[in-house]
């Protein structure tokens, strides 16, 4: 499966958060399908991430690429280091961590 195709066609007909603190607040709420993560995304912003996603069992996938990538993935003009999958839409990313 093209990772970056998912994660773009996600972008565009589902529903995703982007932003470190907007991922770990839909976590702490037990919202979203996934969590993808850039390969730098801070290490403060990964452990919570991590513990999160242990108490709300969301699934957290690592992006091979920085948050430059990501963002632009992403068809965004700014970094992403986190972000949360709350709808797939037409978009077959959730079959990443099946």
């Amino acid at each position: 499966m093209d990772v970056e195709r998912g994660i773009r066609v996600a972008v565009d007909t589902g529903n995703v958060t982007l932003g470190s603190s907007k991922t770990i607040q839909a976590m702490k709420l037990g919202k979203g399908k996934l969590v993808i993560i850039a390969e730098n995304c801070p290490q403060e912003v990964t452990e919570d991430v991590m513990q999160y996603s242990q108490l709300s069992e969301i699934p957290v996938y690592t992006f091979q690429g920085s948050s430059v990538d990501l963002g632009s993935v992403c068809g965004k003009p700014f970094t992403v280091a986190a972000m949360v999958v709350n709808d797939p839409g037409d978009s077959t990313i959730l079959e990443i961590v099946g």
